[in-house]
């Protein structure tokens, strides 16, 4: 049987969503026969011709997140056999949450021209199907293995809570350090660790600045007791696919989470994580998981099992070599 060959655009091999939702996969892919390639987007005349000469030999060609220019788009779209588009943000809206109506005609064009589109969570996909009736729900996947193989010791001393992410979405954090420097002061051993590029000061929060390294986030991540997420409820955050809550899972932590976005949609309320919707919720959850070891433990066993099987990256796998055999068929959901 000859090779097929699947060939990922995106802005860059850095980048998250290029590591989760295409370079995860190669070595599922490759055991099924499929030759992988990445290239990155490039603004001038020559690096546009190399890509469409090969996506010309790509048997499908899988577009990341970004939309791309009209003249463009049109002519890789003929150039390919198969054109998917991945997404895993609100690329529609504004990173504020705002309306862009530049954003959403080129959405709409892009995901107007593709065989499928393979959305990150339920409402990116409701979004999709607007345009697109061959709408697919792919979850972002985790590496089990990487979680699996990394044996951390927890302090006993302190109960930590950690937070994992960028600068970008620092403010989500910066929102509840009262409450968390409040919790502090009616738990002497809470103590928050950011695993990120930058860090907090706090006079009543102990905090644990660690620069995020790719070799290192299973292990910092699984030292930790509890994993937090906030978020506010707009339509860019919407869009998120959850991706901190699943690693604070895949490392057997329970999850406190702002109730919505795929957050809500991912976590089992009182079974993996606590859901909450005020700052008062977010006081008693902390205080809660803080003071009762049990059920962080429960919750933590609890959260690994369900990222496995459901989150795990096998389980995507089999979808997206499921979805690279429909071609133009229609989901029946």
């Amino acid at each position: 049987m000859a090779t097929k060959t699947i060939l990922f655009l995106s802005k860059g091999e850095d980048s998250a969503s290029t590591r989760y939702r295409a370079l995860n996969y190669y070595p599922s892919l490759a055991q099924a026969g499929w030759a992988t390639q990445h290239m990155s987007f490039h603004r001038g005349l020559t690096g546009k011709l190399a890509i469409l000469k090969a996506a010309k030999k790509a048997d499908v060609v899988v577009l990341l997140r970004h939309g791309l220019s009209f003249p463009f788009l049109q002519l890789l779209r003929k150039a390919s056999k198969m054109l998917v588009f991945d997404f895993d943000d609100a690329v529609f809206t504004k990173s504020s949450g705002k309306p862009s109506s530049v954003r959403a005609k080129r959405f709409d064009k892009t995901v107007a021209l593709c065989d499928q589109i393979w959305a990150g969570n339920r409402y990116l996909a409701h979004r999709a199907k607007h345009v697109n009736q061959n709408v697919f729900v792919l979850p972002t996947a985790v590496d089990m293995s990487r979680y699996e193989s990394v044996v951390a010791n927890k302090p006993t001393e302190f109960v930590d809570l950690v937070w994992i992410g960028s600068r970008s979405t620092s403010k989500y954090l910066k929102e509840i350090l009262p409450i968390l420097e409040l919790a502090a002061q009616k738990d002497s051993c809470l103590r928050l660790k950011i695993i990120a590029d930058f860090s907090l000061e706090s006079q009543y929060l102990t905090i644990i600045p660690v620069n995020w390294r790719e070799e290192s986030e299973v292990q910092e991540l699984k030292q930790a007791h509890i994993g937090i997420a906030p978020m506010p409820d707009t339509p860019w955050t919407r869009g998120k696919c959850a991706l901190k809550v699943l690693q604070y899972m895949a490392a057997s932590l329970p999850v406190i989470s702002s109730n919505c976005g795929a957050n809500a949609e991912v976590i089992v309320h009182r079974k993996t994580g606590l859901l909450v919707n005020t700052e008062n919720e977010w006081l008693e959850a902390i205080l809660e998981l803080s003071k009762n070891s049990r059920l962080r433990h429960e919750m933590g066993k609890n959260a690994l099992q369900s990222c496995s099987q459901s989150y795990s990256l096998d389980k995507c796998s089999e979808k997206i070599l499921e979805l690279l055999e429909k071609k133009n068929s229609v989901p029946s959901s």
